[in-house]
């Protein structure tokens, strides 16, 4: 695991985070344009991974792919609060030599942003041809164009919408409910074998919303195992198989700053590429078209998919093309700017 050290943060709360590191992936000659990538609520810096172990966009980065790591240098950090090596509840607290675990500050997609524009100049990178994210990744990538104009050339956001809608916050509210009254967690202090049932079902809440009625019904078709329905049991394993992974305060963390994400007001001077998903509950395109359309440099593209929120992460060939293509017109335009 690769890790930068980035000293202390300030966090919007007003709370100074110390001994803050970032983990990282970057992919590509370390003297090509770069390419910050940002992953979702569960993922990790692994977009490209490797031969053996891909990584969550590995059908979209890579060469001779839409992201060309052949042309660019790719990097993604796993997300301040997140559990992949970054400053997070694991973390141990420099103040009190344990983890830090409950206490753990409330986080603001911004302070991810700005901890990452640390890491950057750090890496020795001032500048970026892109920024890219889906979801919770799309917030961050809003957040930059908002935040850091003048440090990017274009941004490409796909399934995220300006605000974070009152049906997504309702979700993570279940989310939040379920893990924080499992008398098990023990107020964020849970024993680490414990299993925790709570947090099981705040997933399961998630997965429901991640695709579409279409989808679920159309893969599982009422079919029983046992005495369950197959969908009982998916739902069941998507639990486990997360609880297994993820650490259950990272979550919440995560979970509460996607609640803080609002950029409705902010008129972007940074190029905007946004990429919707039909039966995206979450985020759906009537709720970002209209606010892409007031954009004074942005145009957008709505993808048709029964995979609703998740189509970020699957069918490359329905919208792989329009991120090459705007990355292609970034790259033309500076080299017009150059000659």
């Amino acid at each position: 695991m690769t890790t930068v050290s980035i000293g202390q943060l300030k966090l919007e709360s007003g709370q100074l985070l110390r001994e803050v590191e970032l983990a990282y992936e970057r992919v590509g000659e370390s003297s090509a344009p770069a390419i910050l990538v940002c992953h979702a609520l569960t993922g990790d810096q692994y977009a490209v991974g490797t031969a053996d172990q891909p990584g969550w966009w590995s059908g979209l980065i890579g060469p001779g792919k839409a992201v060309d790591t052949g042309q660019f240098q790719v990097i993604t950090f796993n997300v301040l609060g997140g559990c992949s090596g970054s400053t997070g509840p694991l973390s141990i607290n420099p103040e009190t030599g344990e983890p830090y675990r409950a206490s753990f500050p409330e986080l603001t997609i911004r302070d991810m942003v700005r901890a990452e524009r640390k890491a950057l100049e750090l890496l020795g990178i001032n500048h970026l041809a892109a920024v890219i994210g889906g979801s919770l990744g799309g917030m961050k990538t809003l957040e930059w164009a908002s935040l850091y104009p003048e440090f990017l050339d274009t941004a490409i956001t796909l399934a995220v919408t300006p605000y974070y809608g009152d049906y997504g916050v309702a979700f993570n509210h279940i989310g939040i409910q379920a893990i924080e009254n499992d008398p098990e967690f023990q107020s964020g202090d849970y024993h680490p074998e414990t299993r925790l049932k709570g947090f099981e079902i705040a997933r399961m809440a998630g997965m429901v919303t991640y695709r579409s009625s279409q989808l679920f019904n159309g893969r599982f078709g009422r079919a029983r195992c046992g005495e369950e329905f197959e969908v009982q049991s998916y739902l069941d394993y998507q639990g486990r198989k997360l609880a297994g992974r993820f650490d259950p305060n990272s979550y919440l963390v995560l979970l509460k700053a996607m609640n803080t994400h609002d950029v409705e007001e902010v008129e972007l001077a940074a190029e905007l590429l946004s990429i919707s998903y039909s039966h995206d509950l979450l985020y759906p395109g009537e709720l970002m078209i209209p606010w892409v359309e007031n954009q004074p440099n942005a145009k957008w593209e709505k993808i048709e998919t029964d995979f609703g929120h998740d189509g970020f992460l699957v069918e490359f060939e329905k919208w792989a093309h329009h991120v090459q293509a705007q990355l292609q017109k970034t790259v033309n335009a500076k080299s017009h700017v150059l000659a």
